[in-house]
């Protein structure tokens, strides 16, 4: 999705999300899974949440972004940390790396965003071709259960001091949701508006077991958000522990 208006707003309307806790989260399934790593990952890395505190860690960073609004916010704010994280602007279908990375993530449902099937085999063959053999790659996805139930037809507002986002969601079959966003910026007392639009899909299990076959990638673990469990038939996001076999 090719974030424009949206990427100045990101980081202020998403303060709810605890970057350092599901950073922890992620690490600790490297330890159980695998090791840490060295070179890692961060595809569809926004505005550089999780390469930040990848980066704080010690582990060296790719983030791959096909937004460069989304990439200009990320690259001010790791300088602004002092860290050191490469960035790059590219469409995950044509990922196109220097080399191989030991591990890959992609993380906050970035997944869903991908509403074509072949293109979603295509990305994750990419990120396959990148990923050392027996190497994690780590991801989460909005389920059908939350597109459906969660996300449906219903309208949010999210609001800081500064902006008023109108938030309304259309479902429109097959686990997708078409997305609508209204931003209104206070600017000394008048607002100015901005919208984007754009499209999530949910994928099934089932469907995401054939594209990982098919990337050479083996399911380890997958786990409701942030847990060690099984997700039940009502989890809103879930956590997939991959590895690359072939």
């Amino acid at each position: 999705i090719m974030y424009t208006d949206f990427a100045s707003y990101y980081d202020s309307l998403t303060e709810n999300v605890d970057y350092e806790s599901r950073t922890d989260y992620i690490c600790s399934l490297f330890d159980r899974f695998d090791r840490k790593p060295t070179l890692l990952l961060d595809l569809a890395c926004g505005t550089g949440g999780f390469s930040n505190c990848m980066a704080a860690r010690k582990i060296s960073v790719i983030g791959v972004d096909m937004s460069y609004d989304m990439l200009c916010e990320a690259r001010e704010k790791t300088e602004a940390l002092g860290n050191d994280v490469l960035y790059l602007c590219q469409d995950a279908e044509r990922l196109d790396l220097y080399g191989t990375v030991d591990c890959a993530i992609c993380c906050l449902d970035s997944i869903n965003h991908i509403t074509n099937f072949q293109k979603l085999c295509n990305v994750f063959a990419r990120v396959s071709l990148f990923l050392e053999k027996d190497r994690l790659f780590i991801f989460d996805v909005n389920t059908p259960y939350k597109h459906k139930n969660i996300l449906g037809d219903n309208t949010f507002v999210l609001e800081n001091d500064n902006v008023y986002c109108v938030w309304q969601n259309e479902y429109a079959g097959n686990n997708t949701v078409h997305i609508s966003l209204d931003f209104f910026e206070n600017n000394n007392g008048v607002y100015h508006r901005t919208s984007e639009q754009f499209c999530e899909r949910a994928y099934t299990d089932e469907e995401l077991r054939t594209v990982l076959i098919n990337a050479g990638l083996k399911i380890e673990a997958v786990y409701d958000e942030m847990k060690y469990t099984k997700p039940d038939n009502k989890a809103q996001r879930i956590v997939y522990v991959t590895r690359k076999v072939n």
